[in-house]
């Protein structure tokens, strides 16, 4: 799928979906832990609150609209949150860093028991955001069922449970595709899926540790690629999928670093879905030569502007960069957006304000329609 329209996407200016949080939705999700508020009162706040960054992005003008991501502790506990069975390991193969600071390694998921729905995942979310009769489209983002899997590699289940990977696996592609129809069924016509699997796989770190836990991360590459297929494999044809690929975004701080290069053939040329959220906002991310597996039909978003830092970038410089994008992949399947979301964390902390937020959108808005034509 190329090209755009007022309501259909790719869209040429995008955003990935995490905004910050208020400070009164903080304060409420406080208050509720310490028995202060009850969860009717609690879900209030975060209505009220998602309401208003609806309006907030139809105001700065951006095609689609998400929640905020503000139903959330972090990006992922959307996914993990609602999955019988599911806990987590104080382990895993990569650590958030800066260049001045060490975070340490984030929980991994571990299923300890047969995975299902306990409550769909997303689905809410997303009729809540339409019923505010946004003016963008509605878009639901969901962690990808790879990051269920990647940190801990087949020692992500447990082996009383599951019998080895396929049986896994079996579950997961039960559980997407049990929430794409239900998506489906409410209307959705864009998912996107948020995946550091497959960004993390390109690190050499990564792909050592892997190695040594007696895994391939080629081979992984490839199974997480049919594993995603096959998640997404039953929504409708007016569903538009992207999947954004993030190697770690905790207030300034990362996992992961390296081009897309061990991945771009494999990734763009078997995966079956739309577009492709492309972290672009450093040296970290590496350059654009992976853009040249990009076949016709599918977008990549380069995320070029970045949630990081509070500097914005320049017009010419975005420019320049989409010029060297197009060295590799024609501009009409390009489209442009940050690198992440705004509040991946979800907490305090972050590094940048909501007029930074502002700013960047805006930005991004205005390439688009100056390099496009349209939005």
């Amino acid at each position: 799928m190329t090209g755009s329209s007022a309501n259909k996407p790719p869209f040429r200016a995008e955003h990935v979906g995490s905004f910050l949080r208020p400070q009164r939705l903080l304060d409420a999700a406080r208050a509720r832990k310490a028995g202060g508020i009850d969860d009717d009162g609690f879900k209030q706040v975060q209505d009220e609150c998602i309401s208003e960054i609806v309006a907030f992005q139809d105001e700065v003008g951006v095609p689609s609209v998400t929640d905020g991501e503000f139903r959330r502790r972090v990006w992922s506990s959307g996914l993990t949150d609602s999955l019988e069975g599911m806990g987590l390991k104080n382990e895993g193969i990569l650590s958030f860093h800066s260049e001045d600071e060490e975070y340490g390694v984030p929980p991994s998921p571990y299923a300890e028991g047969r995975l299902s729905r306990r409550k769909n995942i997303v689905t809410d979310d997303f009729n809540y955001v339409r019923s505010t009769n946004p003016k963008g489209m509605a878009k639901v983002t969901v962690a990808s069922p790879a990051v269920l899997h990647f940190w801990l590699g087949d020692g992500s289940f447990n082996p009383d449970v599951y019998k080895d990977r396929a049986d896994f696996f079996a579950d997961l592609v039960t559980v997407f595709r049990g929430e794409v129809a239900d998506l489906a069924d409410a209307g959705c016509k864009f998912l996107q899926l948020d995946d550091t699997a497959l960004p993390c796989n390109c690190d050499d770190n990564a792909r050592a540790a892997i190695k040594e836990r007696g895994e391939d991360a080629d081979e992984l590459t490839a199974s997480y690629v049919g594993l995603i297929n096959d998640c997404v494999s039953e929504r409708p044809d007016d569903m538009f999928v992207g999947l954004h690929m993030c190697r770690g975004n905790l207030k300034g701080m990362w996992m992961a670093e390296g081009g897309y290069e061990p991945i771009a053939d494999v990734l763009f040329n078997d995966l079956n879905i739309d577009a492709f959220f492309m972290e672009y906002d450093t040296e970290r991310a590496g350059d654009f030569k992976p853009l040249r597996f990009l076949p016709k039909g599918k977008t990549a978003v380069l995320g070029l502007v970045s949630t990081k830092t509070p500097v914005l970038e320049s017009k010419d410089e975005l420019k320049r960069r989409i010029d060297e994008a197009v060295q590799f992949a024609p501009l009409d399947q390009l489209a442009l957006s940050p690198q992440c979301g705004f509040s991946s964390g979800g907490g305090d902390g972050q590094v940048i304000t909501p007029d930074d937020v502002r700013r960047k959108l805006t930005l991004i808005l205005e390439v688009a329609d100056e390099v496009w034509g349209t939005v």
